[in-house]
């Protein structure tokens, strides 16, 4: 197990990945490029949700008006434009090359307070690695909260168990079926149960001791999708908005370098997904082909936010 947690490091990107397979986590201060995304998405989040506060609006609308709400904010900030411009401005400014770093199109997430929407398109993440959803071992995580966040509704790490074993169903996860069947403006009428079959652990685990990061606006934790992590029990009378993407590296991709994989059974690969940070091309077809298990035919090899 290694725990360590960098604060601001001078490391660049090659060193930094090192770590991040290692088990490492990186905090970095807010940034110029950082907050002008943030401004950004807080504009589209606060024209959403006018006339009420974005943090207090899920104490004056019925939990499917909210729910309706998201199903129209979220795929407008994924998909706009500036989001992706926003994304190769920040991937700049850490020292990324532009020639090698692919993203995955920014996700935002809100966590609602006690209990008021877990499910769905707001959905309260269990504890789960990102490559028990058929990320590659080498994908990295930005995480960066667009409004002011507490311990009481931040993310947990859980960096027992980054090299330990987790019993978990993952096996019975394929992508290109996720993308057929499980993914659309559907998910939004999940508002008390979610039935999706998302892989999550099957043996108890300790959730302490955990780690709970707690920064600024603007601020970015940056960490392996082979991390165990999970979202706090929002307790803190607000909802908490946040926004996450993931890079992977072209040579490490190549290499078949990233975190030890120590438990995963999922098929697929999310491969298609990701985009160049220079010119937004796909990740050349000879490496999804040498990640790919030919699965393909049983769903969608990406998922089309238009044909959903």
């Amino acid at each position: 197990m290694n725990d360590t947690i960098y604060i601001d490091p001078p490391f660049g990107d090659d060193a930094r990945r090192e770590k991040l397979y290692q088990g490492q986590i990186f905090v970095y201060s807010p940034r110029p490029s950082s907050l002008a995304f943030c401004a950004f998405a807080r504009g589209l989040i606060a024209e959403a949700f006018a006339p009420h506060d974005p943090e207090t609006a899920q104490h004056h609308l019925p939990v499917d008006q909210y729910a309706e709400i998201l199903n129209r904010l979220k795929p407008a900030f994924i998909h706009h434009p500036e989001s992706k411009r926003h994304l190769q401005t920040i991937l700049g400014d850490f020292g990324c090359s532009s020639e090698e770093t692919y993203f995955d199109l920014p996700k935002m997430r809100s966590s609602t307070s006690s209990g008021y929407l877990t499910t769905g398109i707001a959905y309260a993440w269990h504890p789960h690695r990102d490559t028990w959803y058929s990320a590659p071992a080498c994908q990295v995580n930005w995480w960066i909260p667009l409004l002011e966040i507490t311990s009481d509704n931040a993310m947990a790490f859980h960096p027992r168990y980054f090299s330990e074993p987790v019993a978990n169903s993952s096996a019975g996860y394929n992508y290109y079926e996720w993308n057929q069947t499980h993914r659309g403006n559907h998910v939004a009428q999940y508002t008390k149960v979610d039935p999706r079959p998302l892989p999550k652990p099957t043996q108890e685990i300790e959730l302490d001791p955990q780690i709970r990061l707690v920064v600024p606006v603007g601020g970015i934790i940056v960490f392996s999708g082979a991390q165990l992590h999970s979202s706090v029990p929002n307790t803190s009378g607000v909802t908490r908005f946040s926004v996450d993407f993931r890079t992977v590296h072209l040579a490490d991709l190549r290499a078949r370098k990233g975190a030890r994989n120590t438990d995963s059974q999922c098929t697929g690969t999310t491969l298609r997904d990701y985009l160049s940070a220079r010119d937004w091309s796909g990740v050349p077809e000879d490496v999804v082909e040498a990640y790919d298990d030919g699965t393909g035919v049983r769903g969608r090899l990406r998922f089309d936010e238009e044909r959903a």
